[in-house]
């Protein structure tokens, strides 16, 4: 089968398409021909071996995987003889590493679940990491609550469109920060108010609120603890590259070494942990329309090495999607 692959460190023009052999068919898993996939951070750190904390897990001089991507959806092949929520035929979505390629082997405990039938498979590719980061990020450590104020700082990205669209299904009042170009993008996502960082500096504004999910990771602790109310939470998704060692791990440190002694709280650094159970939550609130997935570009797989590198430009709006031709 044709996958993105790689086999050192470095940008973009480390990867290739090649011929790799397909995943072998588990008796509990579930072989998915990918329609669609998508990329995120998590690809670009793993990709450029950077921060080198990375490598501690990836691979220390060199990539121990060669393959790349985590989201995916597509139709369910094969499946395993134990397996009982699939069959083939099945269209599916979920997470999976190596999904940038034509198939992928996930196993039917794992983060896999149907395709609701109106959603396109570039639609649900879109969703796993970023909707789970922001749906784990309010909800789990953000503890959100109806009808509190919550603030989006990074409001246009992958995992920012999908936190404004939950909070509000949360039922709390959201603002959303973004640059000039992206404003109308996150209006109509549903935020109550948006900033515009570029004409507004959202930590001067005079406002408070009772969570902020800081996708952008930018700010000072003098600065977001203005915009903090009383026993507010902060909750940082994202982050500055930083430095190469341990790249925005280091603004994270900052950030809760600032509020120690704070009646405020700093959850930093925040990974999502894949699920099925959130993928459920995630597949209903998509059927009922009560999330859209953003979609800014969309490459075919042969391009994958150029998705990834406007990922890396920083200025995605939504999700960026790479599909795969014949399937």
């Amino acid at each position: 089968m044709k996958a993105l692959a790689y086999d050192k460190y470095g940008s973009p023009d480390v990867l290739e398409v090649r011929e790799v052999d397909r995943p072998v068919v588990t008796d509990d898993g579930v072989l998915v021909r990918i329609h669609a996939a998508s990329v995120n951070p998590v690809d670009w750190h793993t990709m450029t071996g950077t921060p080198y904390l990375v490598r501690l897990q990836a691979g220390l001089r060199r990539p121990k995987s060669e393959a790349l991507g985590v989201d995916f959806a597509g139709t369910a092949e094969v499946v395993g003889g134990n397996v009982k929520q699939f069959q083939p035929g099945d269209e599916v979505f979920g997470a999976r590493n190596g999904s940038l390629a034509e198939y992928v082997c996930v196993r039917e405990e794992r983060a896999v679940v149907h395709k609701p039938a109106g959603v396109t498979f570039e639609q649900a590719a879109a969703v796993p990491v970023a909707a789970i980061s922001a749906l784990q990020g309010l909800r789990d450590k953000g503890q959100i609550q109806p009808g509190q104020r919550v603030l989006v700082n990074g409001a246009s990205g992958g995992v920012g469109t999908f936190a404004v669209q939950l909070a509000k299904w949360f039922g709390a009042e959201v603002t959303g920060v973004c640059s000039t170009r992206n404003v109308d993008t996150v209006r109509s996502i549903g935020a109550d108010h948006v900033i515009d960082y570029t004409e507004e500096d959202f930590t001067r504004s005079g406002h408070r609120y009772d969570l902020m999910l800081d996708v952008a990771g930018s700010r000072s602790w003098s600065d977001c603890s203005r915009v903090l109310g009383e026993k507010a939470i902060l909750v940082v998704v994202g982050g500055p590259k930083g430095n190469r060692w341990i790249g925005p791990l280091s603004q994270a440190l900052k950030l809760r070494l600032g509020s120690v002694g704070n009646s405020r709280r700093v959850v930093a650094p925040f990974l999502a942990k894949l699920n099925k159970a959130d993928l459920v939550v995630l597949q209903e609130l998509l059927e009922a329309g009560t999330i859209t997935p953003v979609i800014d570009r969309q490459y075919e797989l042969s391009e994958a090495s150029e998705a990834l590198r406007y990922l890396g430009e920083g200025h995605a709006r939504g999700k960026v999607v790479v599909t795969v031709p014949g399937s």
